[in-house]
């Protein structure tokens, strides 16, 4: 019997620092998202990040903190709910970290005679530490717990049809009644070494002006490729003019070269430049969460006001959105169907 793993990054129990500690440990040590060795992780995420961040990062997730719980986890229960009624086989949510375990929503699936499972990291492009490390973990899980289940893993979608369409019309309906000057298409940052680390040819990805429009094989890997496109084929679709967008990278830690330009440097460069209406939106992530509800919502606006813009609109994600649901719903009944993914 088929079933469906859909898998988000996580969140911490509530937002206290109590329990954003062991959360941010979960995530900051595993190696594909901070990838030194481990004796050099220790020191820099036990020694010196969470000696601080904890108390800092439970003030932010108490600015978004809903009275049902963590936005991330909420949205995307509500998301895996509206699905599994679309759907007539079982579905279950799992999280890279956290409480909501892939371990567990495996055994959830297995409950009700599941033998081979879709899964479906809900990030829409590749990156070690976000795509990569949910298939690196769900394949451990089924090794070590469940090896009589066979798992077949739904690709990156960052370049799908049918994502682009409700991606651009989302992000038409959010842009009603809002004159803009600008739009920022803003993504999760990475350190520079993940992309030439996720390289299959180890000598494509140079990270210049033009080794993501010239095809390789790479770009099946490769993150930043897959950010630019997926905005190359939003603004085709939705008519912007090449004026009136450009592409960040937010998020990053220091001492570090991670992709560039950096979005808080761009609300304050756009600002200046004399963009004074801007529009923001956030296509790495699919469920609104601490980085686009904190970072962009929030301190994004301030940081563009401050620097003298004059109107800003955070865009939302897709979240549970009735078009979005049916998506994910289409691509699980052609697997169940057909074995067929997405292309």
């Amino acid at each position: 019997m088929k079933g469906v793993l859909l898998v988000n990054l996580g969140s911490p129990d509530s937002p206290t620092a109590k329990d954003v500690k062991p959360y941010l440990d979960e995530f900051l040590m595993d190696p594909r998202v901070i990838d030194v060795p481990k004796w050099l992780r220790n020191i820099i995420v036990r020694g010196i990040i969470l000696q601080t961040r904890p108390k800092k990062s439970a003030e932010a997730y108490q600015k978004i903190w809903w009275e049902e719980g963590s936005p991330l986890i909420v949205i995307s229960e509500r998301f895996s709910e509206k699905v599994s009624k679309h759907v007539e086989i079982p579905v279950a949510l799992g999280m890279r970290y956290g409480s909501m375990t892939i371990k567990n929503a495996i055994q959830s699936l297995i409950d009700k005679g599941v033998d081979e499972v879709l899964l479906v990291p809900l990030y829409p492009q590749y990156a070690m530490s976000s795509f990569e490390t949910v298939v690196v973990k769900a394949m451990e899980v089924q090794q070590q717990y469940f090896p009589n289940i066979q798992i077949t893993t739904l690709p990156a979608f960052y370049k799908n049809e049918a994502y682009i369409k409700v991606l651009s019309e989302s992000i038409a309906e959010g842009l009603k009644g809002f004159e803009y000057d600008h739009i920022l298409f803003s993504y999760h940052g990475i350190p520079e070494r993940h992309i030439r680390k996720s390289d299959p040819t180890k000598f494509h990805c140079k990270i210049d002006q033009s080794c993501c429009t010239t095809n390789s094989v790479a770009h099946h890997t490769c993150y930043r490729h897959q950010c630019f496109d997926t905005t190359r084929r939003v603004i085709e679709y939705l008519g912007i003019d090449a004026d009136k967008f450009s592409i960040s990278f937010q998020s990053r830690l220091p001492n570090d070269p991670w992709l560039k330009p950096f979005t808080d440097f761009e609300f304050v460069r756009l600002a200046k430049e004399g963009k004074k209406r801007l529009a923001v939106i956030t296509p790495a992530f699919v469920a609104d969460c601490l980085e686009t509800l904190e970072e962009i919502a929030m301190e994004g606006k301030h940081q563009f006001e401050e620097a003298g813009g004059e109107a800003y609109k955070h865009i939302a994600c897709l979240n549970d959105s009735d078009a979005w649901v049916k998506v994910m719903a289409d691509w699980i009944k052609s697997w169940h169907a057909t074995e067929a993914l997405p292309a």
